[in-house]
């Protein structure tokens, strides 16, 4: 077998990889914005509301990085990571005034085992699958795979945070943890979002 042919088959192997990584993140991210926002909903808490509607890009993020995957065209690749830049930017807007209107009001959440039930797992299967697209992402030089990589360490990053917020309000009633952490997660949002439309500006400007 020549060497084109062994490079062919890993490229293939590792393309494979990169598709049962994305449907894995689909999987679990839509059972996670379900569970977020349910949760969020039945103890008032904003953080993790906040985090379901997160939850809720991702899968559209990992939608995008299968279609893409599948074509041809990488200039098709780069619009894909300003669409998800353009979800994070959404994402971060709801947020951060939900977040504002919740410490006005004085907004009280309660208790949600639930929510830090599941957090806890989300913090170890989103860090799994974020070190995993970084990887086959690098090694494919894809950068939708890599943005959406990043996508997935930030969500676990955040589920880590939420977690903590969901803990204080309800072992030391700290009602306001909640509200400053769903502004963490719209800041890391924003943050997110710009980056990965200054990224797809950079990529077109190197191919031109």
């Amino acid at each position: 077998m020549t060497a084109p042919e062994i490079a062919d088959q890993d490229h293939r192997r590792l393309l494979r990889h990169a598709f049962q990584l994305e449907y894995a993140t689909i999987a679990w991210n839509t059972l996670e914005g379900v569970v977020a926002i349910v949760a969020g909903l039945s103890a008032g808490s904003v953080a993790l509301v906040a985090f379901g509607l997160d939850s809720s890009v991702e899968v559209f993020a990992s939608i995008v990085v299968v279609l893409e995957l599948r074509g041809a065209d990488r200039s098709g690749e780069h619009r894909a990571v300003r669409l998800i830049g353009v979800g994070y930017l959404l994402v971060g807007v709801y947020v951060a005034w939900d977040t504002i209107t919740s410490i006005a009001s004085g907004h009280r959440p309660d208790a949600s085992p639930l929510g830090i039930a599941f957090l806890a797992v989300t913090v170890v299967v989103m860090l799994l699958l974020a070190a995993g697209k970084l990887r086959v992402g690098r090694a494919i030089a894809s950068p939708t795979v890599l943005a959406d990589g990043r996508f997935s360490l930030v969500d676990g990053a955040l589920a880590g945070s939420v977690l903590v917020g969901l803990v204080l309000t309800a072992i030391l009633g700290w009602w306001w943890a909640d509200a400053v952490l769903a502004g963490v997660i719209a800041v890391f949002a924003l943050r997110e979002g710009a980056e990965a439309w200054r990224r797809h500006d950079r990529q077109a400007s190197a191919e031109r």
